[in-house]
């Protein structure tokens, strides 16, 4: 018989001789790639390019805060105020204290006004001032309160601060404006929408007349236009009685369409104010990293812009 074919056994790898204490051969080793030398530190900008920096850095942020606070911020800050007097004047007519003269301070509720046709309803407040109609429209302070026997002139604005009035033009002879006051409700009637130049017709006597008042437009794009108002007369064909006490004339800056020039010292300062933080600005960019200075500086440049923000938009028509 034929003896079975063994397979040849596969080659070992040479076994390490112990006693001659040769190494095992090694594997080579890539090539280690030349280390990059660390990046210098970035230097702060130094003269001219660091002034053009802040300089164009703070003026945008001071336009932006601008656009923001006219679009946004004044809407939100005019809707908190209204809330305010709301709640202010509910109290006031819960336990008769509102007012029903002419004692009231500036900015203090006197009546809430409801337009239903175009779903307002708005806290009526004190002056006619254009920081008196931020918060909602104003009352004339040189006539009687809404309601009462006479002729009540309430301002508002039609394009900033809530707006209440942008769409005072769509009124109609007819539409329904109701008052409350600390004297009770009462509902008028619109008789007339004029402008500035129409004649206005006599009222009738023991006749409550209201008097809306704003800048003339629908929309509020339309109320940027200065210059011209707009009057919506509504009656009551009796009214409450007027105690009397109010006040015989009101400085110029209560008028129709009149501007806050009085406020022009405050927007001097927040302007000054504004440059010395520039250049604070660039004096520690110098020393500190851009990052760092605009942590610390960015609060204190909006808390300035809106500052000098709302100083300078009484500068404005009170009824825009």
């Amino acid at each position: 018989m034929t003896a079975p074919t063994v397979p040849p056994a596969a080659a070992a790898p040479p076994a390490h001789d112990a006693a001659s204490g040769a190494a095992p051969p090694r594997r080579p080793q890539p090539a280690r790639r030349a280390e990059r030398p660390p990046r210098p530190p970035r230097q702060p900008l130094q003269g001219t390019p660091a002034l053009v920096s802040s300089i164009s850095t703070m003026v945008a942020l001071v336009c932006l805060w601008a656009v923001l606070h006219l679009l946004v911020l004044a809407q939100v800050s005019h809707a908190r105020a209204q809330d305010l007097l709301f709640e202010e004047f509910r109290v006031q007519l819960a336990g008769a204290t509102a007012p029903v003269d002419g004692t009231a301070e500036p900015g203090a509720p006197v009546a809430l006004l409801r337009i239903p046709r175009l779903d307002l309803e708005e806290v009526v407040v004190e002056g006619t001032a254009p920081g008196d109609l931020f918060a909602g429209p104003g009352h004339k302070r040189d006539s009687v309160l809404p309601g009462q026997v006479g002729t009540s002139l309430v301002f508002g604005r039609a394009a900033t601060y809530g707006a209440p009035f942008a769409d005072l033009s769509e009124l109609e002879a007819g539409d329904r404006i109701e008052v409350t006051t600390g004297q009770g409700e009462l509902d008028l009637r619109v008789v007339a929408v004029r402008r500035a130049g129409d004649p206005n017709r006599a009222r009738p006597e023991g006749a409550a007349r209201v008097t809306l008042v704003s800048a003339e437009g629908s929309g509020r794009l339309a109320g940027f236009r200065p210059g011209k108002a707009l009057y919506v007369d509504a009656e009551a064909p009796k009214g409450f009685p007027s105690p009397g006490g109010y006040s015989p004339a009101v400085p110029p800056s209560e008028e129709a369409m009149a501007r806050g020039v009085e406020s022009l010292p405050s927007v001097c300062l927040g302007l000054a104010l504004l440059i010395a933080l520039t250049l604070g600005v660039i004096a520690a960019r110098l020393r500190w990293s851009v990052g760092l200075v605009w942590v610390v500086a960015a609060p204190v440049a909006i808390a300035l812009a809106w500052f000098t923000t709302d100083a300078a938009m009484r500068l404005f028509p009170n009824l825009i």
